[in-house]
């Protein structure tokens, strides 16, 4: 057997490990139990993939993610890694083909969706072969706290029950605290080690901006920022998924939608399509990306307030994971807020109670007038951390104002159509009634005669829709589920009585972050200049590779290892096989054909 370290780099070409890799490893290896805690992009994979292939047995894959499976089996065998999976999307001869291939000992890896371990014949066939670990991949799906619940998780404890001598790692990118311990008492692993990674992201840009024409917005930031690059844009519904991707086409940028409402065939044929071809635009509901190991996705935006800080740092965790720069940009406004806080009140007291606390975090980041990337390391415990420099706030600091006067306001107005008049009114409504509109409906309901008919005249309609979307954010309103209508909260009247003073952001202005060359010309632009037209040399092989095997073009070699091979101009096998990247598999599949196309030969 390798030791580990051989093992990295006979088959993944590497000679180092990544910070905290090699303790995870090892501490498996010798048989420990591990619950890892790292961020994406930080290399998990590899603390599960290493045991697999050094300790005798097969490693068995827990992973939610089967339309991925078929990408991340066929990674692993482009490695020489003997790897296969088990899903409902097989039919009968290909399980069975799998299946004999486990019980010959003939796979390194075998990976299975967690609803495979409620079959008994799933857990009869473990049974009859060696299994070297097992690895709970996407461990946040068995927390209700968390942002992913999925009811499938819950038995995976019984794994420890029936093997107590296999070690078993559990793995995430997302936990708090709170589903950080959820994960180790429901999966049993509160005598495991638990290795926590620094949850900074540092070539990640964070950018929340205000809601004002999202399609215009997003249009603008694609092409002053992203011009044909790869990227995801978040949106809450299936039906904005569908305008938005139109939207997109129409204007000339390739995009493609992906939501639950699709047919399979469609989903698989759209996520295949992001993953090999450059510059593609992928529209999406939350469904989408998770386990998504595409290297050069250069930005994620979300058009929608995301539900949660965990949901919002997974989703744009699938941004930069090679390292070069990225962006998370979202824009957010007041429509967001009044639709989330009203689903917040929708179910059960204690469903309810959650979803409070994580809208009210997500509210806070996107509110504050400080480093986002210390807010959002802070709420997964990672406390202490220094500005950044590298997001929105810090770069261009918001102002704060004392809007403990226009607060009143509006709180006022909310009461008196309460008192006065025995209705309830939406944003429009009040803010209307301070500007001291005279529309039709403010006419119809007598509101022109209230005591607080335009005394908002101090204020702009945005700037209206700006304080109560921040009343909102603070809790200082409440919208009910039914109607939308805004009400008071148990908070309001300190607020009144001038007790308690308000204070709020003033949005600075941004312009956009406006770039001379695109981040696909990066990786060139850090390269000698003799070297920058050999690397575009090698992604032109690369991608006629890929093509003809049709598998995505970073299965081959990362941008990374491209770079590397291009500067280095290696003139034979011996010296292509110190390259970072270049595994034993690789150098002999495609190392005559790197060598050939840096040095001109036919």
């Amino acid at each position: 057997m390798d030791t580990p370290i051989e093992a990295l780099h006979r088959v993944f070409g590497y000679d180092s490990f990544r910070e905290g890799q090699q303790e995870i490893i090892d501490h498996v290896v010798a048989g420990g139990d591990a619950l890892v805690l790292m961020p994406t992009g930080g290399g998990k994979s590899l603390c599960y993939q290493i045991p697999a292939l050094v300790r005798p047995g097969v490693g068995v894959v827990i992973s939610p993610l089967i339309a991925l499976m078929q990408d991340q089996v066929d990674a692993l065998r482009a490695l020489g890694v003997r790897a296969g999976f088990l899903n409902s999307t097989q039919d009968f001869d290909e399980r069975q083909l799998v299946e004999a291939t486990f019980l010959a000992g003939e796979l390194d890896l075998l990976y299975l969706a967690p609803e495979r371990l409620r079959v008994d014949a799933t857990m009869r066939l473990l049974a009859k072969g060696e299994i070297s670990v097992f690895a709970i991949d996407e461990a946040h799906c068995v927390a209700q706290w968390g942002h992913d619940f999925r009811p499938d998780y819950l038995g995976l404890s019984e794994l420890h029950e029936r093997w107590p001598d296999v070690p078993r790692i559990a793995l995430t990118a997302t936990a708090t605290p709170a589903t950080h311990a959820e994960i180790s008492s429901r999966l049993g692993l509160d005598q495991a080690r638990h290795f926590v990674a620094s949850f900074d992201r540092p070539n990640i840009h964070y950018r929340i901006t205000p809601k004002a024409e999202p399609k215009r917005q997003l249009l603008e930031f694609l092409r002053t920022e992203h011009p044909d690059e790869s990227g995801i844009v978040y949106c809450l519904s299936r039906s904005s998924v569908e305008k938005i991707a139109e939207f997109l086409q129409e204007n000339g940028i390739a995009a493609v939608p992906y939501h639950a409402g699709l047919d399979a065939r469609t989903r698989a044929t759209h996520q295949s399509r992001f993953l090999r071809e450059d510059g593609l635009i992928v529209v999406a509901t939350i469904a989408f990306g998770m386990g998504i190991d595409k290297p050069d996705v250069r930005f994620v935006a979300h058009l929608d307030l995301p539900k949660s800080v965990e949901g919002y740092y997974q989703e744009t965790g699938r941004a930069g994971r090679d390292g070069l720069p990225a962006t998370a940009w979202m824009a957010y406004g007041l429509q967001d807020v009044v639709q989330h806080r009203r689903m917040a009140m929708e179910g059960d007291d204690a469903h309810r109670r959650r979803q409070v606390l994580h809208l009210d975090a997500m509210l806070a980041l996107c509110e504050t007038v400080t480093c986002r990337r210390v807010m959002l390391l802070d709420y997964f415990g990672q406390k202490g951390s220094e500005p950044c420099g590298n997001c929105d706030t810090c770069q261009t600091a918001p102002e704060s104002w004392d809007g403990t006067v226009a607060a009143q306001k509006v709180l006022s107005t909310v009461l008196r159509l309460a008192r006065e008049k025995r209705q309830k009114f939406g944003v429009g409504q009040v803010v209307d009634i301070l500007l001291g509109k005279k529309t039709a409906k403010v006419l119809q309901h007598g509101h022109d005669s209230m005591t607080v008919f335009g005394v908002g005249s101090d204020l702009g309609n945005a700037e209206w829709h700006g304080v109560v979307r921040q009343l909102l954010a603070q809790g200082l309103l409440a919208v009910e589920s039914d109607y939308g209508a805004l009400v008071l909260t148990d908070d309001s009247a300190a607020v009144l009585r001038g007790q308690r003073e308000v204070l709020l952001r003033r949005d600075a202005h941004r312009p956009a972050r406006a770039k001379t060359a695109s981040s696909k010309a990066q990786p060139a632009a850090e390269l000698p200049a003799e070297a920058a037209p050999v690397f575009e040399r090698l992604r032109a092989w690369r991608a006629s590779i890929a093509k003809e095997q049709g598998i995505p073009a970073y299965v081959i070699f990362h941008d990374a290892t491209l770079r590397e091979i291009a500067t280095l101009s290696p003139s034979s096998l011996v010296e292509l096989s110190r390259v970072n990247g270049v595994g034993e598999n690789k150098l002999a599949k495609y190392g005559e054909q790197v060598l050939a196309t840096l040095h001109g030969a036919e």
